[in-house]
């Protein structure tokens, strides 16, 4: 199963110039500790998918409100050149698409 499949929400957003927040909601606590305790789901996993190094990855578990909030450093700042998408809302496809 895939993290999309399992996640009611996946959406991604800036959190500044430099940093891309990916944000996970999920229906039930059952899906949101699966997500956790996946041996997949981690930084190291995180950072090979968006090219960049695991200790930049932070992922933050909000279990009051079935929520992960996953952040990594944009591979380019917000709106500079070469930047294809200045709100960073289009930055979920990789993340949504590891097996869990």
């Amino acid at each position: 199963m895939r993290l999309y499949e399992l996640a009611r929400v996946i959406r991604t957003k800036n959190a500044g110039p430099f940093t891309l927040t990916l944000d996970l909601f999920f229906a039930d606590i059952a899906d949101f500790k699966k997500v956790l305790d996946c041996p997949s789901f981690t930084n190291k996993t995180i950072a090979e998918l968006y090219k960049t190094s695991s200790q930049q990855v932070r992922i933050h578990p909000f279990e009051e409100i079935l929520a992960i909030k996953v952040s990594l450093p944009r591979s380019v700042s917000s709106g500079g050149p070469g930047d294809r998408d200045v709100y960073g809302a289009q930055q979920h496809f990789p993340l949504g698409n590891i097996e869990i």
